[in-house]
């Protein structure tokens, strides 16, 4: 663990409209091109938004430029401009598992998450995030997580509340100063001899969802600590501790060595994605839980350490 480090406070534009519903509002740039209007902009860049519902942002003063502007219908279009606009709230079936937060203070804010929630918004879940789910229940609009796991996989995330603390905290993770323990159930392999670190090189797989292991090329990018729990029939619970911090890491090195993570619908064989009208399965949650984070605050220097309530079944 290293002492406590000064802040580092990252540039970036203030948004001139506040957060509503949890949910701060959406930026885009305005590229250059041959539109008029920046209404005409818009309507082109976002085939997805009606032109009627422009009309309606802009005629509720819900679209402004980086300087606290309104846009109106009329306003000539400017390249490179910053503009900010709200999103249409629209509604999301409710993901029927509840957050828990573990800690608070001025700092942190430690929520144990349940499987299926995302942690931020993305896609069709907005309202249904951890993220806007704890501005809205703590009333913290300056909320931004740290670090993130996947939807799939539940247990701790930490977030910051400060937002000229959140450099320090993030650069944690970029510099391996985080203790990160996980545990899941995958099948059971007798042959493997554990506990063991297994590492890989990792890149992006054809599809844009997954990762793979890259064997031709280029050296290990990607190193897990694994050991044996528990036995569970053909299945076995493992703890898993990631040095690095690869997407999907967990899940593709688990695959490699022949013990899958229960329930995981991308490794080693991609499942057929359901449609968006088809009733989410909350029978199936991936076997793997963020069990711990560990490491020494940067502001305070204090040691933190927060454990997950949760179990695996």
């Amino acid at each position: 663990m290293t002492a406590a480090r000064k802040t580092k406070t990252p540039a970036k534009p203030s948004a001139p409209l506040a957060t509503r519903g949890g949910v701060g509002p959406s930026r885009t740039v305005l590229p250059v091109g041959p539109w008029n209007t920046i209404f005409d902009c818009l309507v082109e860049q976002f085939p997805s938004v009606a032109a009627s519902e422009w009309n309606r942002r802009i005629s509720a003063g819900e679209v402004m430029d980086e300087r606290g502007v309104a846009v109106t219908q009329h306003r000539l279009h400017e390249a490179n401009l910053g503009v900010f606009y709200y999103r249409s709230i629209e509604v999301e079936d409710p993901i029927p598992f509840e957050e828990q937060v573990l800690f608070q203070d001025e700092h942190l804010v430690v929520a144990d998450k349940p499987h299926f929630l995302p942690v931020i918004p993305s896609g069709r879940f907005v309202q249904e995030t951890l993220l806007v789910r704890l501005k809205k229940r703590l009333g913290i609009d300056a909320l931004v997580p740290i670090h993130r796991i996947d939807s799939g996989t539940a247990g701790i995330v930490v977030f910051c509340i400060q937002d000229s603390q959140r450099d320090a905290y993030q650069a944690l993770f970029r510099q391996r100063e985080v203790e990160k323990s996980y545990e899941a159930v995958g099948r059971a392999n007798a042959s493997l001899k554990l506990p063991m670190t297994y590492e890989s090189r990792m890149v992006q797989d054809e599809h844009f969802m997954r990762m793979r292991e890259e064997t031709a090329k280029g050296d290990p990018n990607s190193l897990t600590h694994i050991e044996l729990m528990e036995a569970r029939g053909e299945h076995a619970l493992y703890r898993l501790r990631p040095v690095t911090g690869r997407k999907h890491q967990l899940r593709v090195h688990c695959a490699a060595l022949g013990i899958p993570i229960l329930n995981d619908p991308m490794y080693p064989i991609m499942q057929p994605k359901p449609s968006d009208d088809a009733r989410r399965d909350y029978s199936k949650p991936l076997q793997l839980l963020a069990r711990s984070v560990e490491f020494r605050d940067p502001i305070t220097g204090a040691a933190r350490k927060f454990v997950s309530k949760r179990d695996l079944s």
